[in-house]
């Protein structure tokens, strides 16, 4: 609310994953939120850096929060927060996976170019990948890369995999050009196209459609490859490269053999809807 203005701002409530904190002033924050409802929205959480703050702990990076908001003429204001699953806290002590996180909520941020416009596919996405490298079923470098691939495929990029990205022939095809839309048969193959391993096309599929028996069978030199392909396709279509990626270290192994009963973005295939908690909010 902005005194003596008349502007009165209305409170709404949603939950969302905080992307990034940046410092404000002496004592406030403002922190890039990706909520369920209401898409990317930036707002000032006021006094968060004070030791006495009630909230400060629950909005740093990577955290799943429910969060109410009021309503500004520039940035919307922090009342509430109260912590669903702080998954933040589960990275800071691993380098490997906090990389990862930050590739994650950065390319999130960087898919939503405008504010206050709903994404829930994306939202879930990112709220599932996160969970997944805090579970650690999977190596990590592989959690990213199907973010990515689906990710992708929400924007309305993702590479053709199966048949040519240029005529359409029914594949598996061994060339794979970024700028073309991937892979692509012999007749439509550009000059300068890569020339991936068919192990690492299938695996680039398997992580699309979570196929995860097929991804964690992978070959380490097939994931290495397969992340420089999607790398590459994702970059080319934001036209400026992620800041986080050249950091991301992909050695996070996974902790845990994988159980038939866990449910998050790992073990989903893309039609099916992904959880943001143990209850879904409608």
């Amino acid at each position: 609310m902005s005194g003596g203005s008349g502007f009165k701002g209305k409170l709404y409530r949603d939950d969302a994953v905080v992307l990034r904190v940046q410092k404000l002033g002496e004592s406030d924050r403002i922190i890039t939120l990706f909520t369920r409802h209401h898409g990317r929205i930036r707002a000032v959480a006021k006094g968060v850096r004070r030791t006495t703050s009630k909230f400060g702990g629950r909005l740093e990076p990577f955290g799943h929060v429910d969060v109410q908001l009021l309503e500004g003429r520039s940035l919307d204001v922090i009342s509430q927060v109260e912590g669903v699953d702080l998954f933040g806290r589960r990275f800071l002590a691993d380098y490997s996976r906090y990389t990862l996180a930050s590739a994650i909520a950065e390319t999130a941020e960087r898919l939503t170019p405008v504010e206050q416009e709903p994404s829930l596919r994306l939202f879930q996405l990112t709220l599932g990948a996160l969970r997944a490298l805090a579970v650690a079923e999977h190596a990590g470098g592989l959690v990213l890369d199907a973010y990515l691939l689906r990710a992708m495929s929400t924007a309305g990029w993702a590479p053709a995999l199966r048949e040519c990205a240029v005529c359409g022939t029914p594949g598996p095809h061994r060339g794979f050009s970024v700028p073309a839309g991937g892979a692509v048969c012999p007749d439509c193959r550009p000059p300068g196209a890569a020339h991936p391993a068919p192990a690492t096309i299938e695996l680039m599929s398997a992580l699309t459609v979570g196929d995860w028996a097929v991804a964690d069978a992978a070959a380490p030199s097939h994931q290495r490859e397969a992340s420089g392909l999607v790398a590459a396709h994702l970059q080319w279509h934001l036209e400026r490269s992620l800041r986080s990626l050249p950091l991301v270290d992909r050695e996070a192994r996974p902790l845990r053999p994988r159980s038939a009963s866990d449910d998050d973005v790992a073990g989903e295939r893309p039609s099916r809807s992904l959880p943001s908690s143990g209850k879904e909010r409608s």
